[in-house]
C-alpha cells in the first residue's frame, strides 16, 4: 500500500500521461518479488507494481472535485435494448453515432472525469473519423474499459450468479493500456432475495480482488463494483446488513491480494430499500445509512467512492448523492452513472441528427446536476418529468 508521503507528493495526472503516443514513455509492469526465508517457511512477497505512482495519480484525477464518471460501457446487446427503445436497429453504425454524441458533448470534461467504455468503443472512431479515446482526452476525461465478461449461474448456490473474465485478463488489460485506457471496471452482483449465500458473497469478493490485482499490474486503476441489486421487498436495514458483509469480504480479499487501496476506486450501491419495498427512504435517510456503512467498512486510503445509480431515477440518484455531500467526507463521494446520466439524453436524441445538439445539452445539464451534487450544492430546481422516471429493471443485466 502506498505511503502517506507518496499520496501527498502525487499531483493530479496530466492528460499527456495517460494516452499512448503522448510525451510520456510507458513502462512495462515489473514482476519483481522479494523472497523471505527462514528454517520453516519460504514466503514470497510481490513487490509493488511499477505503476504505483501512476495509479495513484490516475485515481486522484478521476476523484477530482465536482466531477464523476460517465458509464457508457453497455454491452452491444444492452446498447441494442437502449436503441430499440427509441426505434433504432442495433447496428455498429447506430452504436457509433450514439457514442459519438456522448463523448463529443462540448464541455463535458467540466463535469465528467472518466468514461467507462465497452471494448468496441475503445477501439472505435467517431462518425467524423477521430478516435473515441482521443476525443475524451481532449475533453480532459480519462478513458476506462469494462473488462469483465458478464454474469453466469453459480453452480451450488441459491440461483445466484458469478462474474467471469479472469482468464486472459492480464493480456487484455495490457492491451487496453496500450490503446489508451487508464482505468478498468468489473461488475459483480449480490442478490438479497436469493440469500445471499456465503458462497456467492465469497465468489464475488474473490473475483473482484483478483481482477483488481491484475488491473493494477497492467497500469489500470480498478473500479471495484460489488453491486447489491435493488430487486426485492426488503427494507433499508436488510440492505445495510447485507452490504456490510459484502463490503467487509471484498476488502478482506483485496488486502489478501496485495491490492493498493490508494490506486482503486469503489463503485458501490447506495443503501436503499428494495425496489419493491412498501417503505421508501428520503435522501437524508439514504445518506445516513450509506455514510455510516462507508465509515465502518471502507479505509480512508481509498480516494473515491463512485456510486452506481442501480435503476434509481435520474432525480433520485442526484438527490441522494447531494445528501451525502452536505458535510466533508474522508473520500471523494461522487457518481458513476449510466442510465441516470443518459436516459433523458437518449430520448431527446431519438436517433435523429437534427436532435444531437439538444441531446448533448440534456446530457450536460444532467452531468452538471450531479457535479453540483458532488459538491453538495444541488437544489433540484427546474427538473423535468423525465428526470423523475424510475429505471428499475428486475434482474438487470449490463
Amino acid at each position: 500500500m502506498a505511503s502517506t508521503s507518496l499520496l501527498k507528493a502525487s499531483p493530479v495526472l496530466d492528460k499527456s500521461e495517460w494516452v499512448k503516443g503522448q510525451s510520456v514513455l510507458f513502462r512495462q509492469p515489473s514482476s519483481a518479488a522479494v523472497v523471505l526465508r527462514n528454517r520453516a517457511t519460504s514466503l514470497t512477497v510481490r513487490a509493488a507494481s511499477s505503476y504505483a505512482d501512476e495509479l495513484v495519480k490516475t485515481a486522484k484525477t478521476i476523484a477530482s472535485p465536482g466531477r464523476g464518471i460517465l458509464a457508457m460501457d453497455e454491452s452491444n446487446a444492452t446498447c441494442g435494448k437502449r436503441l430499440d427503445s427509441i426505434g433504432l436497429e442495433n447496428t455498429e453504425a447506430n452504436r457509433q453515432a450514439y457514442r459519438t454524441l456522448l463523448v463529443s458533448a462540448p464541455g463535458l470534461g467540466q463535469y465528467i472525469s472518466g468514461a467507462i467504455l465497452f471494448e468496441e468503443t475503445l477501439y472505435q472512431s467517431t462518425t467524423e473519423g477521430k478516435k473515441m479515446v482521443d476525443v475524451l482526452v481532449e475533453q480532459n476525461i480519462v478513458p476506462g474499459i469494462k473488462v469483465d465478461k458478464g454474469l453466469v449461474p453459480l453452480v451450488g448456490s441459491n440461483n445466484e450468479s458469478w462474474c467471469q473474465g479472469l482468464d486472459g485478463l492480464s493480456s487484455r488489460t495490457a492491451a487496453y493500456y496500450q490503446q489508451g485506457a487508464r482505468f478498468a471496471k468489473w461488475r459483480t452482483v449480490v442478490s438479497i432475495p436469493n440469500g445471499p449465500s456465503a458462497l456467492a458473497v465469497k465468489e464475488a469478493a474473490w473475483g473482484l480482488a483478483r481482477y483488481a490485482a491484475i488491473s493494477q499490474d497492467s497500469g489500470l486503476v480498478p473500479i471495484v463494483e460489488p453491486e447489491i441489486m435493488l430487486d426485492g421487498e426488503h427494507d433499508i436495514d436488510r440492505t445495510y446488513e447485507v452490504a456490510e458483509k459484502v463490503w467487509a469480504e471484498v476488502f478482506f480479499y483485496l488486502a489478501q491480494n496485495n491490492v493498493m487501496f490508494e490506486g482503486i476506486l469503489l463503485k458501490p450501491s447506495m443503501v436503499t430499500p428494495g425496489a419493491e419495498s412498501k417503505d421508501r427512504a428520503t435522501p437524508e435517510q439514504v445518506a445516513s445509512y450509506t455514510l455510516k456503512l462507508l465509515r465502518n467498512r471502507i479505509p480512508p486510503a481509498v480516494p473515491g467512492i463512485m456510486f452506481l445509480s442501480g435503476g434509481q431515477s435520474e432525480l433520485e440518484a442526484t438527490l441522494n448523492l447531494n445528501a451525502m455531500n452536505q458535510a466533508p467526507n474522508p473520500w471523494h463521494v461522487s457518481f458513476s452513472y449510466a442510465r441516470a446520466l443518459q436516459n433523458t439524453c437518449l430520448k431527446t436524441w431519438g436517433g435523429r441528427a437534427e436532435n444531437v445538439n439538444a441531446a448533448q445539452t440534456t446530457l450536460l445539464a444532467r452531468a452538471k446536476a450531479n457535479s453540483l451534487a458532488q459538491l453538495g450544492k444541488y437544489t433540484g430546481e427546474g427538473e423535468s418529468e423525465d428526470a423523475k422516471e424510475g429505471m428499475f429493471v428486475k434482474g438487470y443485466t449490463y
